[in-house]
């Protein structure tokens, strides 16, 4: 660690991936462990951080006090809930620093929270933080504005692990989002997501989703271009969650001297 090392909270740092983001930052120049933060009750409150995470004794301690941490610290990163998200965000513009949120299942209303949180904060929010992910929305963006909606359907095919809770997942969401913005269309409006008995034809324009869970699969995107006697398919496959770890210390680390704001990886990585 060097005295200019960013001071980075994780929260939900018992967790699986939350495991995996206190390895990342042990692991990047530039960053470095300041606070680890688990659920009210846990067991693992009082442990060390790094003896959870695999890495043996850091001096780090998993509190529950989320608050003491982030006004000491410079940058929070957040793969919690959606209702944990909300309240992190609200004690990060109390403290003014960088939350990285990659929590998935976010309502609206949560989104009109954290939004607003980031007029003290400085939040930066992805369904998926991972640099290859944010590269396929811009190309689905690219080929939904180039290919005619009266021609070429679009469909979204992911796939995750058994364990996962919400769908479609917040990736497959972020790339209809861009398929919708090439098109000029509102995705609420536009996406077919469930498709049960006699559907009738498909709606030319409209954007379809279908999930697939099992087994132990990280992630799996497509996003599918459909057209009279020709497809094109974009895929994105996630075969380790430390693209996404390493992704949110990126986003964190590129925050660090921003004003505040709500910002996106697309932000991050120069894409927008």
């Amino acid at each position: 660690m060097s005295g200019t090392d960013m001071k980075l909270v994780v929260v939900g740092a018992a967790g699986r991936m939350g495991q995996t983001l206190i390895r990342t930052i042990h692991a990047m120049a530039g960053a470095t462990l300041f606070a680890a933060i688990g659920r009210p009750g846990s067991a693992y409150i009082g442990r060390d951080a790094g003896e959870i995470a695999g890495l043996g004794p850091t001096g780090v301690l998993i509190s529950d006090k989320p608050l003491e941490a982030f006004v000491e610290a410079e940058g929070v990163l957040d793969f919690t809930s959606p209702a944990c998200s909300v309240e992190f965000a609200g004690l990060s513009a109390q403290a003014r620093i960088v939350h990285v949120i990659g929590t998935p299942g976010c309502s609206p209303e949560d989104d009109a929270r954290i939004k607003a949180a980031a007029r003290h904060a400085r939040i930066v929010k992805s369904g998926n933080m991972s640099l290859g992910v944010n590269l396929l929305s811009g190309l689905a963006e690219q080929a939904a504005r180039a290919l005619s909606p009266a021609e070429w359907d679009i469909e979204i095919l992911e796939m995750h692990h058994k364990h996962k809770v919400d769908a479609p997942s917040g990736t497959a969401l972020l790339l209809g989002q861009a398929a919708a913005k090439g098109r000029g269309i509102d995705l609420a409006e536009s996406s077919v997501r469930v498709r049960d008995g006699h559907t009738g034809a498909r709606e030319a324009g409209t954007i379809g989703f279908a999930t697939l869970r099992g087994g132990s699969v990280i992630g799996e995107h497509s996003v599918i271009l459909a057209g009279e006697g020709e497809q094109v398919t974009l895929s994105h496959s996630a075969t380790d969650r430390g693209i996404f770890a390493r992704g949110a210390v990126t986003a964190a680390l590129w925050a660090r001297d921003k004003k505040p704001g709500y910002y996106s990886m697309l932000d991050v990585l120069g894409l927008s």
